[in-house]
């Protein structure tokens, strides 16, 4: 059993680090971290910072929300890498920016340690169910050397290639996203509006081509109107960030990803930044004046 640091105890951190520490291993948190407690009890090791938590590592792992987290505790005051002895792994299962995720392995490296870059997908339901998509750039020996610990939290489990392509890869699995809620919520309003039950309209086509696991879940959760977060809509505008300034530096258009984009941010002007990302259908009802399952 490995020594596992995890940093980022959040809606899909904390079930992460619930299945390591379940598979045996031992595992150390931030004490200071809102979630910690309930790991504590069952037995993780409390760390007073960043440094501590990385002394008393193997391998460390972080789950936070943007690249500017990351890189704070990586080299804040009493981050990860002031903690570090050669050896170590650093995995960082962040969705952050791929140009900066190269500068962060570089800086890992010349203290002596690994880095792997390891975004994932799948949301809380793959999270809790230990089912997540992990999308892997770094080294092959360091990637098998984790790959048991990946195991514990996900099921399709890929080294794309280097440090950074793991995080292009994700961003790209983002673009996805986000285009097809957009046609699963256009769809279901078009349905809706047109007199159609929504929810047999969604049964129908299941059964079909247009089947996703977009439309399998946050079809649903369009129809029940929630917007309860798995992955809210702040987050999604961020990784379409990286997106389009990653297109802009490559001179590639991505026209329906700023599409998206805009429709998150009608979403988040009207209040829900903090809503789940399927709630870009708010918008879409609005701009047909219908709401889906309307009479």
């Amino acid at each position: 059993m490995s020594k596992i640091g995890f940093i980022g105890l959040g809606i899909m951190g904390k079930p992460m680090a619930e299945h390591l520490l379940a598979a045996g291993h031992e595992l150390h948190v931030l004490k200071s971290s809102r979630q910690s407690a309930a790991l504590i009890a069952k037995g993780a090791k409390p760390c007073d910072d960043a440094k501590a938590l990385a002394a008393a590592a193997e391998i460390i792992i972080t789950m936070v929300p943007d690249t500017p987290d990351v890189e704070t505790v990586l080299f804040g005051d009493s981050g990860v890498a002031a903690g570090l002895a050669p050896g170590k792994i650093v995995v960082d299962m962040s969705s952050i920016s791929p140009i900066e995720t190269k500068a962060f392995a570089k800086r890992i490296n010349d203290l002596g340690c690994d880095y792997l870059d390891a975004p994932v997908s799948g949301g809380e339901v793959g999270a809790k169910a230990a089912s997540l998509t992990i999308m892997v750039g770094g080294p092959e020996k360091t990637f098998e050397t984790v790959r048991p610990i990946f195991e514990k939290m996900g099921r399709n489990i890929t080294l794309v290639g280097g440090n950074g392509d793991g995080q292009t890869t994700k961003v790209a699995n983002q673009i996805i996203v986000a285009l097809t809620i957009e046609a699963v919520g256009e769809a279901l309003v078009f349905a809706s509006k047109a007199g159609a039950d929504p929810a047999r309209v969604r049964a129908a086509l299941m059964g079909g081509f247009a089947n996703s696991r977009v439309l399998e879940v946050h079809g649903e959760r369009m129809i029940a109107r929630n917007v309860t977060p798995g992955f809210r809509i702040e987050l999604h505008q961020k990784d379409l960030n990286l997106a389009l300034s990653g297109a802009r530096a490559l001179g590639v258009s991505l026209p329906n990803t700023a599409t998206c984009q805009e429709l998150f941010n009608a979403a988040s002007a009207a209040g829900g930044a903090a809503w789940d990302h399927s709630g870009m259908v708010r918008v879409l009802e609005r701009l047909a004046n219908h709401e889906i399952g309307a009479v």
